[in-house]
This record gives C-alpha cells, sequence and structure tokens, in this order.
C-alpha cells in the first residue's frame, strides 16, 4: 500500500526528530528535487536525488548540537492537486551540551507520486536556527561574503 502526502509528511516529521538521515531520504523518489528557497548561507539551494538528500541530512544532523524532542503544532494544508501537501509545524528541543531551548518553525510543501516524494519546497526558518546554535554571526559573515562575491562577479 502506497503512503499517502500526509502519511509521508508525517513520517518526514518523524524523520527529523530521529535524526534519521536513512529514513528520510527513503522517503524520496530516486529522482526527487529538494529546494530551500529561502535559505541562508552555509547550505545548499537545492538537493537533486534522494542520495543527495541522505547525504546532506547525515552531515547536518551529524555535526548538529540541536536535538529535537518533538514536532508538534503541525498544521495540513491540503492542494487540490492530490499529489500536493504542505505543513506548517514548530519544533522544539535543546541545544547541546547545555540544553538550552531550541525552537524552530518552518513550512513544508511535498509532492509525493506513488508514495514517494517527488519534489519538496522546504521553507525552515534558517536564521532563527542558526541563532540557537549560536551561529549567527557565520551566517551573516557568509551573506556579506558571497554579497560581495557575486558585486565583483558582475562588475
Amino acid at each position: 500500500m502506497q503512503l499517502t502526502p500526509r502519511e509521508v509528511l508525517a513520517r518526514f516529521h518523524r524523520a527529523m526528530v530521529d535524526r534519521s538521515a536513512d529514513d528520510l531520504a527513503d522517503l524520496y523518489a530516486a529522482d526527487a528535487l529538494h529546494t530551500f528557497p529561502f535559505r541562508a548561507p552555509l547550505f545548499p539551494a537545492r538537493l537533486e536525488g534522494r542520495e543527495e538528500v541522505r547525504a546532506l541530512y547525515r552531515a547536518t544532523w551529524g555535526a548538529s548540537p540541536v536535538r529535537l524532542a518533538e514536532i508538534h503544532d503541525v498544521v495540513v494544508h491540503e492542494a487540490a492537486d492530490p499529489e500536493v501537501v504542505t505543513g506548517e509545524w514548530e519544533g522544539t528541543g535543546t541545544v547541546e551540551p547545555d540544553g538550552r531551548p531550541f525552537r524552530a518553525t518552518g513550512l513544508l510543501t511535498l509532492r509525493v507520486r506513488n508514495g514517494e516524494i517527488v519534489e519538496t519546497r522546504d521553507y525552515m526558518d534558517v536564521f532563527g536556527t542558526y541563532h540557537a546554535m549560536g551561529r549567527l554571526k557565520d551566517v551573516v559573515a557568509a551573506a556579506e561574503n558571497g554579497a560581495a562575491e557575486n558585486a565583483a562577479a558582475t562588475a
């Protein structure tokens, strides 16, 4: 039996809490596209294929001090297109090693075909997340350097 888009969204959230890059990647079609429209520097704009999803999340979650305890306040929006579901979410947990409280919000739009994600648009509060980890200055510096590099390249 194939998973519905709503069931895939619930499993996506479970994989986030479990920090399981394999469980997350296994929700994707081999040639899926995952984009981060509101991305911050230090993070890619897009992932192409299941294995890029697996590699990025394995590396990110392996290095992150954030430990999500739960994802809650999920609001699911069904679309006119039966393949599409959008879920708003809030995650809470801690930042290691001191156990400071952590909170992040996001919105995911998934296109699920034959029980697999074929497209994700991931609107996560990356600046809030980096701030909670104490790395906001790194992101701002990378953004400033990227802007300067882009300006020099177009001059």
